[in-house]
């Protein structure tokens, strides 16, 4: 039978693999962003919100997120995991206007992690690429008999998953597993299962109830695994941005180190939108482990701009009892 050796959780957005004396550019994006009321959300900040945009709390924050990627890292050269089976979302990398599944699971040989053109890049983007995309394309290592496995063992649960078994030319795998792959695996390089939740498309978005029963299904099936593999589960993303909400983020991390899945379930379809959206993947990893102690290794808000834009970074880890 497989086995989860370990979890781990981890925000990937580029403002951490930024050096903080860049964090403005970010700043600017958010300025730009046509999808933000950039005026209105600064009339409405909280008037301390200057204490937080300083050099001395940017370069502290980073410093802290840091470290908490490098315990994460740490913690997954010292397993002996045989894989890394990553729940993450796909932003129109992998998946365009064909079809975009609410669950899938990638099944083919391989896949490539393929650097943008250097000129298609946004300039906020370019001081993050690294954790994001090798300097040329890189093979991932698959385990595809495993992934058909678990498909079929959610599909008996109820769970319609999809199975994606080749890659369209061009197209690269997503932000959401290259972040794993370069900032967790680092030189320990172990096959990848990627899992995909739609988090931020709708009109098929999965709620935060379903996404923890996905989450409970997916143990049973990893469960079910006639293999002595051993797994590291990762969840990729979150928590709040690019509007920070502390509140919305000491909810889903209460709900997830206290083992409280009520204070999950009653999280709001619209709370779960924009980058709060990768919270689903958090939701999920906690329901495939909710056995198991978790330990928040750091909650870091990182704000960045007047309007109180940023990311609420979180990191924390699972370990069986």
């Amino acid at each position: 039978m497989a086995k989860i050796i370990l979890g781990l959780a981890t925000s990937h957005s580029p403002n951490v693999s930024t050096v903080p004396e860049l964090w403005e550019l970010h700043a600017q994006r958010d300025r730009r962003n046509p999808n933000l009321d950039f005026a209105a959300l600064v009339k409405a900040a909280p008037p301390d919100l200057a204490k937080q945009l300083t050099p001395e709390i940017f370069a502290a924050k980073h410093a802290a997120c840091q470290k908490a990627i490098d315990v994460l890292s740490e913690a997954w050269r010292q397993s002996d995991a045989d894989l890394m089976l990553v729940i993450g979302d796909d932003q129109r990398e992998l998946f365009l206007d064909e079809c975009s599944p609410v669950f899938a699971l990638y099944s083919g040989q391989s896949l490539l992690d393929i650097p943008p053109a250097p000129e298609s890049v946004d300039p906020s983007h370019k001081p993050a690429l690294w954790s994001r995309h090798a300097p040329q394309v890189e093979a991932y290592q698959t385990e595809p008999d495993l992934s058909r496995q678990l498909i079929s063992a959610l599909c008996a649960q109820g769970f319609d998953v999809a199975n994606s078994a080749s890659q369209f030319d061009g197209r690269s795998l997503g932000h959401a597993y290259t972040f794993a792959r370069l900032r967790l695996m680092r030189d320990h390089v172990k096959p990848m299962i990627p899992v995909f939740i739609n988090c931020y498309y709708p009109p098929n978005q999965p709620s935060a109830q379903r996404c923890f029963d996905f989450g409970i299904a997916l143990r049973r099936a990893i469960d079910s695994l006639a293999t002595d593999c051993k797994i590291a589960i990762v969840a990729s993303g979150g928590l709040s941005h690019f509007i920070i909400d502390e509140a919305l983020d000491q909810q889903v991390l209460q709900g997830i180190t206290r083992k409280q899945r009520e204070l999950l379930d009653s999280l709001p379809m619209n709370k779960l939108n924009s980058g709060n959206s990768e919270i689903r993947n958090w939701i999920a990893a906690a329901g495939a482990m909710q056995d198991m102690p978790v330990k928040l290794i750091d909650y870091v808000p990182a704000y960045r701009s007047e309007a109180g834009t940023g990311c609420g970074m979180a990191f924390a880890r699972w370990d069986p009892a």
